[in-house]
């Protein structure tokens, strides 16, 4: 089992939407992964959004974090400032909203690694220069 696993939301999308393409991967590694995990309120809000011509999709993360499935002990309120700095230094990138705050969630749980779809985050460095720890489809 996996411990510690910051939620992005490509996989969380592709764990309710069984026509995604990364179904199938999200499944299997949803299955190794000790619950409960942690994302923030932006992947959450993405999530959503993503999933609204989906049946039942919304419902379904907001399901998961009713259960604590998906925790989200991320405050914006005590981290813009580093929000702010993060998106600054990956502008050229761009990082976004989202991809920040998984960025900083990364800082703040050190152990941590981050489920993602997205390679953005190969890229992505924490505290300046340490390699964030991802779970990533192979190419």
């Amino acid at each position: 089992m996996r411990h510690q696993i910051l939620l992005d939301t490509g996989p969380l999308v592709a764990l309710i939407n069984p026509r995604d393409q990364m179904h199938q991967w999200a499944i299997s590694e949803w299955s190794t992964i000790a619950k409960p995990l942690l994302s923030c309120e932006a992947v959450i809000a993405e999530a959503c959004f993503l999933l609204q011509s989906i049946y039942r999709g919304e419902e379904g993360v907001m399901i998961l974090v009713e259960a604590g499935i998906i925790q989200v002990p991320f405050r914006l309120s005590e981290e813009a400032t580093a929000i702010k700095v993060l998106q600054s230094r990956y502008k050229s990138v761009p990082m976004s909203f989202a991809d920040a705050c998984m960025v900083r969630m990364s800082e703040i749980f050190p152990r941590s690694s981050i489920l993602t779809l997205d390679s953005d985050f190969m890229i992505y460095r924490r505290n300046i220069n340490q390699v964030i720890p991802v779970i990533i489809p192979q190419s």
